[in-house]
């Protein structure tokens, strides 16, 4: 079984992006499941209920979260009634939403959870216990279990990793939107990668103009922060391999489209 991870969607760049490979991709590694980290899409903030449902007809089957989940009012409204959408489940409790999905797979159950870290982030409740909890529910119906972390620090990142390695089938790190090269299957099993990076403006700052970033840094002073609407862009996500009966990785892989990594079918 493949499971295919497209990184953070930024802006109608990202949405784009998504659109046009999403069917290249799937028709190249045929994933069984395919989940995308939605939560900048709505102009680098939150999400709609008309972008979530464009993700599931362009052929997602889940959409995750992360810290930017209620920047738009919209999603008040509908998340509620988004069977695949995961927001981070260390939020509180009284929180609209669900932390964990289950998609089923002919016979196979998947279950793909969101929780989102501490460090330099809001104080949620401590994303090891919640996860500890969501695990051993998912246990009883399915030995594959995905989980998005959201989070800032890569040593969060990596203690999770750790901490789940050989109960879930993989951990992938998501929010600072730039991908990093430690990919690996760690050694009771379970896939890692700290930072599956950003879909979107590809000459940007982490998703957003660069120009607005600069004068941030050089003057120190207030900017506002937008998502270029023209230029090139840029697709990364995670492609894992797993064994459906055991539920553990075999093999987790990198995916870069930019105009310096050209996607060939």
């Amino acid at each position: 079984m493949n499971i295919l991870f497209i990184g953070d969607v930024v802006g109608s760049p990202g949405r784009d992006m998504v659109h046009e490979y999403l069917p290249k991709l799937k028709e190249k590694y045929r994933p069984h499941i395919t989940i995308i980290n939605g939560e900048n899409a709505a102009g680098g903030k939150g999400i709609t209920e008309k972008i979530y449902r464009g993700f599931l007809e362009a052929g997602a089957q889940a959409v995750t979260l992360g810290n930017h989940t209620w920047d738009n009012r919209e999603i008040f409204e509908f998340i509620d009634k988004a069977k695949y959408m995961v927001r981070p489940a260390n939020f509180p409790k009284d929180n609209p939403g669900k932390g964990i999905v289950y998609l089923k797979m002919n016979q196979d159950e998947v279950a793909i959870i969101s929780v989102q870290g501490r460090t330099f982030m809001q104080p949620n409740d401590c994303p090891f216990t919640v996860v500890d909890e969501l695990i051993n529910e998912a246990k009883e119906r399915t030995p594959i279990i995905f989980v998005d972390f959201h989070a800032e620090a890569t040593s969060e990142k990596q203690a999770m990793g750790w901490y789940l390695d050989g109960r879930v089938t993989a951990v992938v790190g998501t929010h600072t939107h730039v991908q990093t090269a430690d990919n690996r299957i760690l050694p009771s099993g379970t896939a890692y990668i700290s930072d599956v990076g950003m879909t979107g403006p590809y000459d940007g700052i982490l998703g957003v103009e660069k120009e607005a970033v600069l004068k941030r840094f050089l003057t120190n002073l207030p900017v506002r922060f937008e998502v270029p609407t023209t230029g090139r862009s840029q697709l990364n996500g995670v492609l894992i391999e797993l064994d459906k009966n055991s539920g553990r990785a075999k093999k987790i892989d990198r995916i870069i489209i930019n105009e310096d990594h050209p996607f060939y079918s």
